[in-house]
């Protein structure tokens, strides 16, 4: 990365980017999971829709409490890991056969979005906040896009292989393992975000 950035913009892409990679090879695998009569639930094609419906109306419901709780109380360092070991955990859960494990992950999952993904957004936002950097704040912005949508690349080739090769639990195991990656990398540069953990203004 530019030194025209902060030192933070490369561990907020590398977290973000292998974040992007668990959930959308959890998501490129869920309904076919579902629908799988052998090793899956056996579900209709509408019922798999509704439960992904459902759930992504309520991933994209939970950033609104994870981003008010992490204003108020938490700070955004602190959503930002506790969602990612929620989301992490919540991958590894849906990989187990049973129902009640598959709900119980994707509750994870859900609520683990909520804490992770406005705040390390926001997180980035803030450490362009100074004079310094301000003016390039878009162009970090889409540096750190690009990382979203590399993870999102190159999760296809894992999901598919490791489904065939090795089950579905496998599948779901890699996109907790991309998870955890993501969080270290962030834990790894802590440093650099230091002072601007709470809400400006």
């Amino acid at each position: 990365m530019s030194k025209n950035h902060p030192s933070g913009l490369p561990f907020l892409f590398l977290s973000e980017m292998w974040e992007r990679f668990g959930y959308y090879l959890m998501i490129g695998i869920f309904t076919l999971y579902l629908k799988d009569v052998k090793e899956g639930f056996a579900m209709t094609e509408a019922e798999a829709s509704d439960l992904y419906g459902t759930f992504i109306a309520l991933v994209f419901l939970t950033p609104f409490l994870g981003g008010l709780i992490a204003d108020r109380y938490w700070g955004y360092t602190k959503a930002i890991v506790v969602g990612g070991i929620m989301m992490g955990l919540g991958y590894c859960l849906m990989g187990i056969h049973h129902l009640y494990a598959l709900y119980a992950g994707m509750s994870l999952v859900i609520f683990g979005n909520g804490f992770f993904k406005p705040n390390i957004s926001t997180l980035l936002g803030n450490i362009y906040s100074t004079d310094e950097y301000r003016h390039r704040k878009d162009e970090g912005y889409n540096i750190f896009y690009m990382g979203i949508n590399i993870g999102a690349f190159i999760c296809n080739f894992f999901g598919a292989a490791l489904q065939i090769m090795l089950g579905w639990g496998w599948a779901f195991m890699a996109a907790g393992v991309g998870m955890f990656i993501g969080l270290f990398v962030f834990l790894s540069g802590k440093k650099h975000y230091e002072g601007y953990d709470k809400k400006k203004g």
